[in-house]
């Protein structure tokens, strides 16, 4: 899925700064430099990030609850994620959207699956974003298994009509960190990395979380520029 005027944060960086967008407080702010405004956004010669389409992967099930803690009681370090869906047109806000996660718990399981199946909802849940475009979900930091860096699935739904699939990613010095301490630690020798996992290297570095030490673990932030109407999508890789 590409746009020719501007697609990825690579291409803000070749133009400059000419558009940069932090989430504060107050959501989605942004800032413009060298006469752009925003009337250039009105008028479409700058738009914000396109959040990139990833894999959906085998372990989606349909239909989750709408909930803001998905843990089921499961140990892990406490993880608050702050994910904002934000029109990639307009940069304005998203109220109403449902963002649906889902993620291995510490022991890199999914429910549904595997070692998982008796249990077909821990880490998984559907939020709707309120006024701000934001959507609070409270996990635990993902584990890790075999072949994949470690990951969060998300898609964003719009009017019964899914606008995005694709996955959440964390830097790979907070994972070795969090990694240290228990339960984490009773699984040593993490086989993947985000430089060379498959999947990342097809627009991963777009949606990398933004993480924060917290006293009881970490926060995650994230904004999803996305289309208000479905489009074509690229093939990807199903992990």
């Amino acid at each position: 899925m590409t746009d020719s005027r501007l697609t990825r944060r690579g291409s803000l960086v070749r133009l400059g700064g000419l558009l940069a967008t932090a989430v504060g407080g107050a959501g989605l702010k942004i800032q413009t430099s060298e006469g752009a405004g925003p009337a250039a956004v009105a008028s479409g010669d700058v738009t914000c990030v396109l959040t990139p389409e990833q894999t959906e992967g085998p372990y989606y099930i349909a239909n989750e609850t709408l909930r803001r803690n998905i843990t089921d009681g499961r140990p892990g370090t406490p993880l608050l994620l702050r994910a904002f869906v934000v029109n990639a047109s307009t940069c304005k806000p998203i109220k109403g959207a449902a963002v649906d996660i889902w993620h291995a718990d510490a022991g890199g399981v999914y429910s549904g699956f595997g070692q998982g199946a008796a249990n077909r909802t821990f880490m998984r849940g559907i939020q709707r974003t309120n006024a701000k475009g934001l959507a609070l979900f409270r996990t635990v930091y993902p584990g890790w298994y075999q072949g994949r860096t470690v990951h969060i699935h998300v898609k964003v739904h719009l009017g019964g009509n899914v606008v995005h699939t694709g996955q959440l990613y964390f830097p790979d010095s907070v994972t070795d960190a969090a990694y240290r301490k228990a339960p984490y630690s009773r699984r040593p020798g993490r086989d993947t990395r985000n430089a060379v996992d498959a999947v990342f290297r097809n627009g991963g570095h777009s949606s990398l979380l933004r993480i924060r030490r917290t006293a009881a673990g970490y926060t995650g932030s994230i904004t999803m520029g996305v289309h208000r109407s479905v489009r074509p999508r690229l093939a990807t890789l199903n992990a």
